[in-house]
C-alpha cells in the first residue's frame, strides 16, 4: 500500500492566557508557524496540548478553528480518545465533518486500573471507524497502562483495515515497531513514533516512516528523516546529534511545557502558562531549556521576531 502521510506530524500545543483562558489569536499564530516549519502535518488535541485539560466546549472551539486556520496547507490529526465508546466515536465525527484527515486514539482507559480487554478494544476502534472513514492512528503510550501486545495490534490492522497508522511511544519502541511491521505486513501503512522523537534514529533504522514529536523542533528534526530516508547515514546521525541535547531536555525535564516556552521567547504566542495541576517550568530549568534551544535556532525560537 503506497505510504499516504508519512513525515514529521509535530503536536500543536494550546496557547492559554496568564489568566487561563484559551488564546485564540495566539493558536492561529501556532499553526501558522507550524506550517512555516515545513511539517507534513500537524496533530491538535493531543496529550501534549493540554488536551486533559480543556472542556468540551473548548474542544468543539479549538477542533473548528485549527482546521478552518490551516485550511488544507497540510494535514490534520485530530486526537479523539476517550474510554467511552460513544464518545470517541461521536468525536470523530465530528473532526470527520470539521476535515480532519485522521484521528488518534489511544486504547481506551481510566485510571490505573479501569481498562478494555481485547475484546473491547477491538469493538472500540471498530465502531470510530464505522463513525468516521478516516485513517485512525492508534497511540500506544505507557500513559495508558493498557499493554497492546504485537498480535492485538497486528489483528487490529488486518480486521479494521481503518487503523493502518501506529504511533509507538513504548519503552523499546525500535524492538516493538520492528516485530509490528514484520506481523502486520502491507497492513501497517503508518509507523510512528513520538516521545519527542528522542528515539528517532533507533526507530527509523526500525522502519519508522514518521515521527510524531512536539512543536519545538520540527524543521530540524525534518532533516534527519530527510537524509535516512535517502541512504544518507552519515548526515542523519549528524544532524540528530546536534539536535539531541535539546530533545533530551525536552523530553527528561520540560514535557508539554517547553515548546510553549520557546514559542513565547520567539514572540508566536505571549505567555506559556499552562493550567493547573501543571506548573510552570522552574527559572533555573526554563534557563537550560533556552541555552540549549538558543545553540540549536529553531524556527519557533525566531518566528514572531
Amino acid at each position: 500500500m503506497t505510504l499516504a502521510y508519512a513525515g514529521v506530524f509535530p503536536i500543536a500545543p494550546t496557547p492559554f492566557t496568564e489568566s487561563g483562558e484559551l488564546d485564540l489569536a495566539g493558536m492561529r499564530s501556532v499553526l501558522d508557524c507550524m506550517v512555516d516549519q515545513k511539517v507534513d502535518g500537524i496533530c491538535i488535541l493531543a496529550n501534549y496540548s493540554e488536551q486533559f485539560l480543556l472542556s468540551d466546549a473548548e474542544r468543539d472551539t479549538l477542533l473548528e478553528l485549527c482546521l478552518a486556520h490551516v485550511a488544507g496547507r497540510v494535514p490534520v490529526i485530530v486526537t479523539c480518545s476517550h474510554y467511552s465508546t460513544d464518545i470517541a466515536a461521536a468525536r470523530a465525527t465530528q473532526a470527520h465533518k470539521a476535515g480532519a484527515n485522521m484521528v488518534m486514539l489511544m486504547p481506551p482507559y481510566h485510571g490505573a486500573t479501569l481498562k478494555a480487554d481485547e475484546k473491547g478494544i477491538l469493538e472500540h476502534y471498530a465502531r470510530v471507524a464505522e463513525a468516521a472513514p478516516l485513517p485512525i492512528m492508534l497511540q500506544d503510550a505507557p500513559l495508558s497502562g493498557v499493554n497492546l501486545s504485537i498480535g492485538l495490534l497486528a489483528r487490529l490492522a488486518r480486521e479494521v483495515p481503518q487503523v493502518c497508522y501506529f504511533k509507538v511511544e513504548t519503552p523499546n519502541a525500535a524492538a516493538k515497531l520492528r516485530a509490528l511491521i514484520e506481523a502486520g505486513g502491507k497492513a501497517i501503512q503508518g509507523p510512528f513514533d513520538g516521545e519527542e522523537s528522542i528515539t528517532l534514529m533507533a526507530d527509523l533504522d526500525a522502519g519508522a516512516t514518521g515521527t510524531m514529536p512536539s512543536a519545538l523542533l520540527p524543521d530540524l528534526i525534518r532533516p534527519v528523516l530527510e537524509h535516512h530516508r535517502q541512504g544518507r547515514r552519515t548526515e542523519a546521525m549528524a544532524a540528530y546529534a546536534r539536535i539531541l541535547p535539546l530533545i533530551n531536555y525536552e523530553n527528561r525535564q520540560c514535557g508539554l511545557r517547553a515548546t510553549k516556552t520557546v514559542m513565547m521567547e520567539g514572540g508566536v504566542i505571549k505567555s506559556d502558562a499552562v493550567r493547573h495541576p501543571l506548573e510552570a517550568l522552574h527559572p533555573a530549568t526554563r534557563d537550560g531549556l533556552l541555552e540549549l534551544a538558543r545553540a540549536a535556532n529553531p524556527l519557533a525560537l525566531r518566528w514572531g521576531k
